[in-house]
């Protein structure tokens, strides 16, 4: 939790490499709340409730599908060491899940850390079209009822930048990671 205070996050080299290293990007990935973006072709998807969306209700399974391999990413960085400390953040009440269910079937989530009014994205996965980008918006939807104030996507990706990601340098990511570690820590 110090680390991401302070704005660092652990990764690995991959899902065999037991060992962990701790990441500070000299350039940062956010999405402004205040500028995130839902396509027409999205908002209409959502519109038509093709999955039950649900929050920390599996955790660990979230963490274990964004660790498998998929055809658009063939090995990942969550290892063993990841999936038991973010499972352990999970039991204190500091990391969470937002989860796509089609039935009984989990088709899509993300997970992240929440500390002070910052929420700190870690991974996200989908099954299903669009079920990963559902459980985003309906992240920052959360985040915003709740007076949450920095949302960390570490990196941009194409992906995260039709939502309005942005990269900024460290030290104004700094800034904004300062005010929401001084805020009044939101509950998630």
């Amino acid at each position: 939790m110090r680390a991401y205070s302070i704005g660092m996050f652990p990764m690995s080299d991959s899902a065999d490499d037991p060992e962990l290293f701790w990441v500070e990007p000299e350039i940062r990935g956010i999405i402004p709340l205040d500028g995130f973006h839902v396509s027409s072709s999205l908002s209409k998807a959502i519109r038509k409730r093709p999955f039950d969306i649900r929050f920390d209700t599996a955790f660990d399974q979230v963490v274990d599908k964004c660790a498998e391999a998929a055809p658009d990413r063939p090995s990942t960085w969550i290892n063993q060491t990841i999936r038991e400390l973010y499972g352990a953040l999970h039991r204190l009440g500091h990391a969470h899940s937002v989860e796509a269910w089609e039935g009984e079937e989990l088709v899509g989530g993300l997970y992240g850390v929440s500390l002070g009014s910052a929420f700190f994205g870690e991974s996200m996965f989908s099954r299903r079209t669009n079920a990963s980008k559902i459980c985003l918006v309906y992240l920052v939807e959360r985040l915003r009822e709740r007076g949450f104030t920095l949302l960390d996507t570490q990196f941009t990706t194409e992906h995260l930048k039709t939502f309005g990601a942005v990269d900024i340098p460290k030290e104004e990511y700094g800034v904004l990671l300062d005010r929401a570690m001084e805020s009044e820590t939101v509950r998630f």
